[in-house]
């Protein structure tokens, strides 16, 4: 999600020399030993940035705590049953030091050497900085080794230390690693120091708490009250607290601080590529970072609240928000328009892709197709607390399962920005909390939309029902969130949900791919596959429901069935491209896969030979989205329509047809190939979920002793309150 360059981030182009500190739990795992594939990691990143000309200093803690497990393990080895016995005296933090920094220098010479990388190790005091010639010999040393592509690993010399409390301390010139190299960034003249941490950065409160922000970017006059430290580091003498200080005190004498966790594999990488990883310390930051910053929790939360506000309505005052958002967009629709026009200026001007610019126009009639749409869904029958089962556990009790909103929803979605109002009247009707978020080339258009929307909302309700986020930059804060966002529906391209289901724990409905499939069997009425095909094709070819790839028979090829169906489609300026069979029958370029979402006026063509080798080639390449057979032959449909694992399979009809307005769910939120929850469009149903609801009169369950369950179907038999007694008995 954070692939390319962020703003606030842009000053990394210009780094040459960085500091890296690598802290102590980075290092080492919880119980003491070394982390090895952490350290490998960091490495193999080190390595990377001297390939490419960075020059690289390290300053590593981890000796004391290494150091330590070691001696720990000696001292058990050679001490007797009876010095067990005796109370166990801490083991001094100097030996430890000692001990630990030759085996961590140890560790990093091997790794870096397999790698092809020298290092060099450089050990310093508190006071060694208070002589000059010392700081002189030290910039003549470090500048000759990173002339000669060697990586400098600092630490300080714990074994020798003068300092009794270096860690409260804080009269010396440095009192931890973290200092130090805050200090070595300054002496040396680095462009950036890079603060290898346990988390992903500061937060507002305790990481482990789900209402804790990760900050981007650090803000005095913002951030300073309102966070939270916790204790220090479980085996070194810092912690957040030392490394706020040193990037605060590094960061206003000029140099960029970046606080981001160790344990993620490419850190390093990404924050010299511009991403937005970590927390960020830089003097201009005040420019770059409003005072008052959106809080996606916040309206999440807003949204929540909201929601349970709207299904407090009753059935026709829920109806009547949506009558009047249709009225509403009905009445704006010169102003959505000058919108929107200028979005398809802006996004012709970009050269975007004619495919996102075609769903990115709203096109003649389209509002007053949206407002249709929404009075339709509006007069349907209320969705919200139907009674979907209705079960007599025993004599007056009585158990409901009905029908309940899923509570909040990340929709994000790219261009179209009629999407926007779908989506929004769907929340609506089933009652959900929503936050939107769309792509910047429909900005515009959806700033309007939502505008529109919002305003036709009673104040009781609230605005707040429906969250519109404006930058992609929050959407990785939101993906966090699972805690009060309940789904998330992705709609856009394969890059996009894949991005979205790898990036967060909450939910995920959608689809990656529209690779849909039309198979025109042997016995197809032609003059009716040829009117499918080219409907599928070119009635809409960037939707998600239009034919990618056209499967025919072989005996289509003697026939002229074949030739029919290419003709036309070259008529109509589809460009054909073949897998092997076809591009050979056809002299057309072969494609590399068949797997493949063209969103244009282009197709694969392929010869098979008959639908059992459909089937299978519709298994191997396809997406699951929707697939659809031309066949008069009504055996041989049915074993497509069975054996087809899509979520929408069709018998002489275009694909186009699979979509939620058209299938009469009034109107779609996305259209999902999973197999878990709502599959194929998803409309108002798909946007629900159940709860039990019990009713009865005392009853209480004491082993099951005075329970006789009957478990009895009574969902037809009444409809309000308790099956009485006298029915019960007389049905049984």
């Amino acid at each position: 999600m954070n692939g390319g360059m962020d703003r606030s981030r842009a000053f990394v182009k210009d780094v040459k020399r960085l500091v890296i500190k690598v802290g102590t739990a980075v290092v080492t795992r919880g119980d003491g030993r070394l982390a090895l594939g952490r350290l490998g990691a960091f490495c193999e990143q080190v390595k990377e940035l001297n390939s490419q000309g960075y020059e690289v200093i390290v300053v590593s803690s981890g000796a004391v705590g290494l150091g330590r497990q070691r001696l720990r393990y000696r001292k058990l080895v050679n001490s007797s049953f009876a010095d067990l016995q005796k109370p166990q005296v801490e083991i001094d933090g100097k030996a430890s030091a000692a001990v630990g920094q030759s085996s961590l220098m140890a560790l990093y010479d091997t790794m870096f050497s397999q790698l092809d990388v020298t290092s060099a190790q450089l050990l310093v005091t508190d006071n060694d900085f208070r002589d000059k010639d010392f700081r002189k010999q030290l910039n003549e040393t470090v500048e000759s080794l990173l002339s000669l592509r060697v990586i400098p690993i600092f630490n300080e010399n714990d074994a020798v230390s003068t300092r009794k409390a270096p860690y409260e301390d804080a009269s010396g010139i440095f009192w931890d690693n973290d200092s130090l190299s805050a200090l070595l960034a300054l002496e040396l003249k680095a462009d950036l120091l890079v603060l290898l941490s346990d988390v992903d950065g500061l937060y507002s409160g305790p990481p482990s708490d789900p209402r804790s922000k990760l900050i981007h970017t650090y803000i005095k006059e913002i951030h300073h009250g309102e966070i939270t430290f916790g204790d220090k580091s479980r085996v070194g003498r810092g912690g957040m607290t030392a490394k706020v200080k040193a990037a605060v005190n590094a960061a206003y004498a000029g140099i960029p601080v970046i606080i981001t966790s160790g344990f993620a594999r490419e850190n390093i990488l990404k924050v010299l590529q511009g991403e937005r990883v970590g927390t960020l310390f830089h003097q201009d930051a005040h420019i770059w970072v409003p005072i008052k910053e959106v809080c996606g929790r916040e309206m999440a939360v807003a949204a929540r609240e909201s929601s349970r506000r709207l299904q407090a309505l009753s059935s026709q005052e829920r109806k009547r928000i949506l009558l009047d958002i249709a009225d509403a967009l009905e009445a704006n629709e010169e102003q959505i328009k000058i919108e929107n026009e200028a979005d398809v200026a802006a996004a012709q001007l970009a050269g975007l892709e004619k495919s996102l610019i075609s769903r990115l126009a709203l096109k003649s009639g389209k509002i007053k197709s949206l407002a249709n749409s929404i009075r339709v869904l509006a007069n349907m029958e209320d969705p919200i607390g139907c009674v979907l089962k209705r079960t007599e556990l025993a004599d007056g009790l009585l158990l409901e399962k009905t029908s309940s909103p899923l509570g909040v929803l990340l929709i994000i979605f790219e261009s179209r920005p009629d999407a926007l109002v779908q989506i929004a009247s769907l929340a609506i009707r089933s009652g959900n909390g929503l936050l939107l978020k769309g792509g910047k080339e429909a900005k515009r258009s959806n700033e309007i939309l939502h505008k529109i929307i919002t305003a036709a909302i009673p104040e009781t309700i609230g605005g707040k029902l429906i969250g519109l986020v404006t930058s992609r930059d929050e959407i990785p804060d939101l993906l966090k969130l699972d805690d009060v966002i309940d789904l998330v529906i992705p709609r856009g391209s394969n890059k996009l949900v894949s991005q979205i289901k790898a990036s967060t724990k909450i939910p995920v409905l959608g689809h990656a791919d529209g690779i849909c499939h039309v198979y025109v069997d042997k016995s197809a009425n032609m003059e009716m596959a040829k009117r499918i095909v080219l409907d599928a094709k070119i009635d809409y070819p960037a939707a998600c429901n239009a034919m990618e790839t056209l499967l025919v028979h072989k005996d289509l090829v003697q026939t002229g069935g074949l030739n029919e169906l290419t003709v036309d489609l070259r008529t109509e300026g589809v460009n054909l491209y073949g897998g092997p069979r076809a591009s050979k029958e056809l002299n057309v370029p072969e494609v590399d896969s068949f797997h493949h979402e063209y969103n244009s006026m282009a197709c694969t063509i392929e010869i098979v030979d008959d639908v059992y080798a459909a089937i299978e080639h519709i298994h191997e390449h396809g997406s699951a989205h929707t697939d659809c057979i031309i066949t008069e032959d009504h055996e041989v449909a049915e074993v497509f329509l069975c054996q087809v694992d899509s979520a929408a399979v069709f018998h002489n009809a275009s694909t186009r047809f699979s979509d939620g307005a058209r299938f009469g769910l009034g109107a779609e939120v996305g259209i999902s190939t999973s197999r878990i929850h709502a599959r194929g469009p998803v409309g108002v149903e798909g946007l629900l979920t159940t709860r039990w609801i019990l009713r009865g009169n005392g009853q209480v369950v004491d082993g099951d002793k005075g329970v006789i369950y009957t478990h009895k179907d009574v969902t037809h038999i009444h409809s309000n309150g308790f099956v009485p007694a006298s029915l019960t008995k007389e049905d049984n």
